[in-house]
């Protein structure tokens, strides 16, 4: 199986076909990939380490192709359907090249997603690792008062970062799976290491855009056990300035509030490890 879904790879190049016809084949090629690759899963669905081998290795091959596609194809319209694709899988910079060179014809929401990774780039750009601190504030619910209204208080990034303490700073939402599957690990470093070096704040953003607010992240808050630092109603301004495209995202920060870290250098296993090494431990 997997050797078929490599084969597809090769991207056709041929000078004489037409833009229509490149995006048709582009759209075959995705459409046959995810056919195969929900087959071979349901093939592999009694073992768990074979499906997930399969998987990594699909993944790559699909961002494989999909980049391909995308840098063959910056003037038209195939390049921007394999940017719809793997925009979230390109480094900062690699996606700042892509978008300087990018000319494809857009109008009306294409248009409008090209400016927003634009935008978006602009902020990973100003929030690399070495970059100060870019602060925000949050009008975080602290409680409600005796008629159930929430009790809101005017908090700020800064408020915890840049104070001589290296943070480690959790982007997630009550509604995300994988915030939720990564809090088990922010727990075991704040257990390990807080203190007068270290300490750990999350930050709830884009509740409202799965029907939640503020009432789910602390419920959610209180049955993962989450008992560091936290902000909740963080809406969307927290994300835009970092330039989060998904969640859950960490930033470490170092005691001035620089940028040591971020991304999926903290994901999963290598948070212990880039927690240690920036304390010094």
């Amino acid at each position: 199986m997997l050797v078929a879904l490599m084969a597809a790879l090769t991207l056709s190049c041929a000078p004489k076909k037409t833009v229509e016809e490149k995006l048709a084949e582009f759209n075959q090629w995705n459409e046959t990939f995810m056919d195969n690759y929900r087959t071979g899963l349901a093939q592999l669905a009694e073992d768990q380490a074979a499906a997930e081998a399969f998987s990594d290795s699909c993944y790559e091959a699909y961002v494989a192709y999909n980049k391909a596609a995308l840098m063959e194809n910056l003037d038209n319209a195939v390049g921007l359907e394999a940017l719809k694709q793997v925009y979230s899988d390109l480094e900062t910079e690699e996606l700042s090249e892509v978008l300087a060179r990018f000319s494809a014809p857009l109008e009306g929401k294409d248009s409008a997603f090209v400016a927003y990774l634009k935008e978006n780039v602009t902020a990973s750009m100003a929030t690399l690792v070495g970059k100060p601190f870019t602060d925000f504030s949050v009008e975080h619910v602290a409680g409600v008062d005796k008629k159930g209204e929430p009790v809101y208080e005017t908090r700020r990034l800064s408020d915890y970062v840049g104070k001589g303490k290296t943070f480690l700073v959790d982007f997630w939402s009550p509604w995300c799976p994988p915030c939720k599957a990564e809090l088990p690990n922010i727990k075991a470093v704040w257990e390990k290491y807080h203190g007068e070096d270290f300490d750990v704040l999350s930050v709830a953003v884009w509740e409202e855009s799965r029907g939640m607010n503020w009432k789910n992240t602390i419920d959610t808050a209180k049955v993962y056990g989450i008992q560091w630092n936290q902000l909740n109603n963080g809406h969307q301004e927290p994300a835009t300035l970092y330039g989060i495209q998904g969640i859950p995202h960490m930033i470490l920060f170092g005691p001035d509030g620089t940028i040591i870290a971020r991304g999926d250098a903290l994901r999963g296993e290598k948070l212990d490890p880039a927690v240690a090494a920036a304390l010094g431990k």
